[in-house]
């Protein structure tokens, strides 16, 4: 063997030696085979392949399983998986332990709320209504939740709008730009809308006597029809006052319902106090009725015997603030 020769033998033996450690240098680690994966969503109708398995390669679009329903989400045995995938050359399928593999149809859910907030988009500010805030819709037929694609991502489009002004009665047709599914379903509602106003209500029974307190209280929107002058519309109205008679929840309270908190009660005795600018004085009474904050009673002096009228100004106390030449004589009455 020439000397040529010789080194060509050991240079190739020193390649084939070293050949291992540049592949790990330069090779990384060996990429992953295909595993099954625990959860998925699908958009479309179709499961394939690559939708349950990570690093599926060539045969990721390859079809499986139909889809669950609309918003729906099915499980999916690892059974049924491997004998579906059987064949399909996919060496040393991972399985994780897996028993079953959750399949969600992603959708997109348009509520009777949504639908309701269409139909008040579509009249409020027409035919002389008010905005949509003070109206509200009374469907004639149960409206239920509709399921469409998930990208189907715009607003329902009015197609057809009728409203008769005389009865409030509204018939109108919706459609779903961009989706198939929306058009197969009846989009297509009628019923009456009315104008609303805010009333307030006892969220629970109340009493007679009871002092009302913010948290015994609600503002809804009710009919404008049942709304009069002396209803009661904001909760600062009634807060703080006590009922004049037992009410139900859910009752409209108007004026006539509530009452200032009496603090003199009928036969009770008093402070009066008669005040002018420097000078105050004191003496008993008696309260021939009873007052709120504010009210002008009868008041019998117990020292004089005589009665004047004073105003409640707290708690068992009345004041009286006389004209100054008359002050001397009020308060010895």
């Amino acid at each position: 063997m020439t000397r040529r020769m010789t080194f060509a033998v050991i240079f190739a033996a020193l390649l084939a030696s070293t050949a291992p450690a540049a592949a790990q240098i330069h090779g990384a680690t060996p990429s992953r085979g295909p595993a099954l994966k625990p959860a998925v969503t699908v958009t479309g109708d179709i499961v394939r392949i690559g939708d349950l398995v990570e690093n599926a390669g060539a045969v990721a679009e390859v079809p499986i399983f139909r889809a669950p329903d609309l918003g729906q989400t099915g499980n999916v045995t690892v059974a049924s998986v491997l004998e579906a995938v059987r064949g399909q050359h996919l060496v040393g399928l991972d399985t994780r332990g897996l028993s079953a593999i959750a399949v969600t149809h992603a959708g997109r859910a348009i509520t009777a709320k949504d639908i309701e907030a269409r139909v008040l988009a579509s009249l409020a500010g027409r035919y002389g209504l008010p905005s949509a805030a003070d109206l509200a819709v009374v469907f004639d037929n149960p409206v239920r939740t509709v399921e469409v694609e998930a990208t189907a991502t715009d607003e329902l489009a009015v197609t057809r709008l009728g409203y008769e002004p005389r009865t409030g009665r509204f018939d109108v047709d919706f459609d779903l730009p961009g989706s198939v599914v929306a058009r197969r379903l009846p989009l297509h509602f009628t019923g009456i809308v009315t104008e609303t106003f805010t009333a307030v209500v006892p969220t629970h029974e109340i009493a007679q006597g009871q002092v009302l307190r913010a948290s015994d209280l609600a503002a809804e929107r009710r009919p404008k029809a049942g709304q009069s002058a002396t209803t009661l519309t904001a909760i600062e109205q009634a807060e703080g006052l006590t009922a004049k008679h037992s009410l139900v929840a859910g009752q409209v309270l108007h004026q006539a319902d509530v009452a200032k908190p009496e603090l003199v009660g009928r036969g009770d005795n008093v402070t009066i106090v008669f005040e002018v600018p420097g000078i105050a004085l004191s003496v008993i009474g008696k309260a021939n009725e009873a007052g709120a904050l504010g009210d002008i009673i009868n008041v019998v002096n117990l020292q004089s015997k005589h009665t004047i009228q004073a105003t409640v100004v707290g708690p068992d106390r009345v004041s009286v603030s006389p004209a100054p030449s008359r002050l001397a004589e009020n308060a010895t009455r």
